[in-house]
Order: C-alpha cells, then sequence, then structure tokens
C-alpha cells in the first residue's frame, strides 16, 4: 500500500463521523429552529462530529476493525448526546 492509499484508508475510516455530526447538527437546527437560534451550526457540528471520530477510533481499537454495527451505534449515541449537550443541556453556555 503506498502513501496515497494510506491517507484515503485512514480518510475513510473518519468520513462516516464527519457526515453523521455534520448532518446531525443540520437537522437538530431545522427541528428545534428556536431554541437553537443562538447557537451556531459549527458549534454543534464540530463536537458532534468529533465525538463520532473519537468512538471510531475506540471501536477499532476495541473490537480490532472499523465497520462494526456496535460502533456505529456508539457513534450515533454519542452524536446525539453531544448535540443535547451543546444545544440544550450545560454546555450551551
Amino acid at each position: 500500500m503506498g502513501p496515497l492509499d494510506a491517507l484515503w484508508h485512514l480518510a475513510n475510516l473518519f468520513v462516516p463521523a464527519l457526515a453523521l455530526g455534520a448532518l446531525a447538527a443540520a437537522c437538530a437546527k431545522l427541528l428545534w429552529r428556536r431554541d437553537l437560534a443562538g447557537v451556531s451550526w459549527r458549534r454543534l457540528a464540530v463536537p458532534a462530529a468529533t465525538a463520532g471520530a473519537l468512538v471510531t477510533l475506540a471501536g477499532l481499537v476495541l473490537t480490532g476493525r472499523d465497520g462494526k454495527m456496535a460502533t456505529y451505534v456508539a457513534m450515533v449515541l454519542a452524536c446525539a448526546v453531544t448535540l443535547w449537550w451543546q444545544g440544550f443541556g450545560p454546555g450551551r453556555r
């Protein structure tokens, strides 16, 4: 495997987490328009994507493989908790 292939593998490892964080933040901003008016999309999306990426790495370390359904479930839960924390919880500021 060459360096370019390794870069693509690494990038594709994190694409689901980044996409989930971005889409979930956008959907949250649409669904709770009034409640989240004072919270920027970036403030929601970056922590959610980061949480998803950390869960992806943890799933890779714990299971030895990426793409396990348990990892994806944990990624969705981590993203949801992070969005709640940033949008409605004590982390709102």
